[in-house]
């Protein structure tokens, strides 16, 4: 009986004893792969300067998104820690709030590289080019991106209005009104888009502060079509 006994708890001991190693394995497996993913992140001191730079460095950031092929750029401790004292984008990006378009995933960014503006329908109010005055007059932004996309929801209402008389509810019809005057006779829905970035930044150049700054020089205003697929057309 004593022999069984003795048996008995040494089996049951050894059994802990290979769970706790195999705990033990597994955490350190984890531990390994942790680090494996933190290693390939960058960090990166970004002092981005002219428009025609800001504008490249999207382009190659959209590049690198569209071929699956996205950076885990600037979303470290250490960045956080650059930008305690203050942010310094290179971009202004005015884009519609839909959730399939993100500028800094669309252009593979991390943080305090765009100065991010979004309404439905990119459409800009007084709020948002107060925003736009401060990413360009003190943020110090030299571009200015304006950016539609395909299928928007919001050029799609106005559009069913203005074809079809289809009523919308509530504050929507504010922004619809925005977009309106982007829409014509014989212009398709993908017209009506294209149409209404340009009229977009047509007001964002004619705002006092913005046009001061582009008169000058030191900021540029270029416009953009992203399609789902993933690739950011530049005007």
């Amino acid at each position: 009986m004593k022999l069984k006994l003795l048996t008995l708890v040494t089996v049951v001991g050894l059994s802990l004893n290979l769970v706790a190693c195999s705990n033990d394995v597994t955490a350190s497996n984890t531990n390994e792969q942790n680090t494996s993913k933190n290693s390939s992140y960058k960090t990166e001191n970004l002092e981005i300067k002219g428009a025609d730079k800001a504008l490249q460095r999207l382009k190659d950031g959209n590049d690198r998104f569209v071929n699956d092929k996205s950076e885990l750029i600037n979303v470290t401790k250490e960045r956080r820690d650059q930008l305690k004292d203050g942010q310094n984008p290179y971009a202004v990006v005015v884009s519609c709030s839909d959730s399939r378009v993100t500028p800094n995933i669309v252009f593979n960014a991390g943080l305090g590289e765009i100065f991010d503006i979004r309404l439905a329908g990119n459409v800009v109010d007084d709020d948002a080019l107060g925003s736009i005055e401060y990413g360009v007059a003190h943020a110090n932004a030299p571009l200015i991106v304006v950016m539609g996309h395909e299928s928007c929801g919001a050029v799609t209402a106005a559009y069913n209005k203005y074809t079809k008389g289809t009523e919308v509810e509530g504050n929507i019809e504010e922004i619809v009104e925005e977009i309106e005057p982007s829409i014509g006779k014989d212009k398709t829905l993908d017209d009506a888009i294209r149409t209404n970035v340009t009229n977009v930044a047509n007001e964002i150049k004619n705002d006092p502060i913005t046009k001061k700054l582009i008169d000058s020089g030191k900021v540029k205003v270029v416009e953009a079509y992203y399609s789902l697929d993933g690739k950011v057309q530049f005007k």
